[in-house]
């Protein structure tokens, strides 16, 4: 595997852990996955939950809780830590703000399209930006929007198709569809974003996210174009990962059959491990709710059975009845609890071992 460049940050190994909320992706795993080489990330999503403080309301909350993780993981390491703030929050400028000031090395933003992240940069800031798409339309709108307003491009572009874990940026009928599968996304992300570096001379690399679980996997994406990967669901079964072990657990017992796509308060479809919880879902035993918060801007209350924060972060503690584990597709070929350094070392074997293969 050759160096991701972003900029002028060096990534060793390109991979990039990617952003799991409510909890689950924290600077625990973030740090783990920095001083593998990666990239590791902090979820910005529900920080409120996790850091409780009766003092702040939610907004400030999150504010503080997302200051202690970067705070807690530029002590523990050298390396790379980037953050993960959704489009769809609530208080996304505040998040953006708040990583930039705290310097967080690289701001992932998607569940919608960050047209005006750049504005947020302040004078030195040395923090990359890099949107999540899953279309080469979008990558190209905003390749145009943040150069005609900013005179920025992105510093990467990650593309995320649907085998991902969580929210998808797909509607139902495309999730399955081969036209939109990640494997034809790539290429057509790299053409978009091709137009923009011949023009101003840049490199603006594409990562490709969803459904990557091996070193095979790996092998295969880059051989389309891509120059790094973003993987989640793979790292939620180390050691490391900031989740329960009631969360790392349904992964563990999870069948193909258990993964499947669910519909989300926050009006997009998700991907998660199928439980109890999700069974009265289907059951329509679950009742309106007020609204607590109104973390996601989209989130429909009027129409929503049950709060997802809540879902979430009781997953995220254990509590399995009355939350769920969003996954990935692969989620259930996890079979054991491992160390980031062990799920590192068998990514890079096993691309070595494919690319040797394909060599013969």
């Amino acid at each position: 595997m050759r160096e991701l460049k972003l900029g002028n940050l060096r990534i060793p190994v390109p991979i990039i852990q990617g952003g799991m909320g409510v909890g689950i992706s924290l600077s625990g795993l973030a740090v783990a996955v920095a001083n593998q080489g990666g990239v590791g990330v902090i979820s910005a999503a529900g920080l409120n939950y996790v850091h409780r403080n009766p003092a702040l309301d939610y907004l400030q909350a999150n504010i503080e809780g997302l200051k202690k993780e970067l705070q807690t993981a530029k002590e523990k390491t050298q390396g790379i830590i980037g953050v993960n703030i959704m489009v769809a929050m609530s208080n996304f400028a505040d998040m953006v703000k708040t990583a930039i000031a705290e310097k967080a090395d690289v701001i992932f933003s998607g569940a919608g399209l960050p047209m005006g992240l750049p504005g947020f940069l302040t004078p030195g800031s040395e923090t990359k930006l890099v949107p999540i798409v899953s279309s080469g339309r979008a990558a190209k709108l905003i390749c145009n929007k943040w150069k005609s307003a900013y005179d920025y491009l992105p510093d990467a572009v990650v593309v995320e198709g649907p085998k991902a874990g969580g929210h998808l940026g797909f509607k139902n009928n495309q999730i399955e569809d081969v036209q939109y599968a990640l494997e034809k996304l790539v290429p057509e992300v790299v053409r978009e974003v091709k137009v923009f570096e011949d023009q101003y001379r840049v490199e603006i690399p594409v990562i490709a996210a969803g459904g990557i679980y091996t070193g095979k996997d790996i092998f295969n994406i880059l051989q389309m174009g891509a120059k790094g990967v973003q993987i989640g669901t793979r790292f939620v079964t180390t050691e490391e990962c900031d989740a329960s072990m009631g969360f790392k657990q349904s992964y563990i017992n999870a069948h193909e059959k258990d993964i499947e796509i669910i519909q989300s308060p926050v009006g997009m479809p998700g991907r998660a491990v199928n439980n109890g919880f999700i069974d009265k879902l289907k059951q329509g035993l679950k009742r309106p709710i007020k609204c607590p918060f109104h973390c996601i801007r989209t989130c429909d209350v009027s129409s929503s059975p049950y709060c997802i924060i809540n879902a979430l972060y009781n997953a995220y503690k254990g509590n399995m009845k009355s939350g769920y584990a969003f996954a990935g597709t692969n989620a259930y070929l996890a079979t054991r609890i491992d160390t980031v350094k062990e799920v590192f070392q068998d990514l890079v074997d096993g691309f070595q071992s494919t690319l040797s293969s394909s060599t013969k």
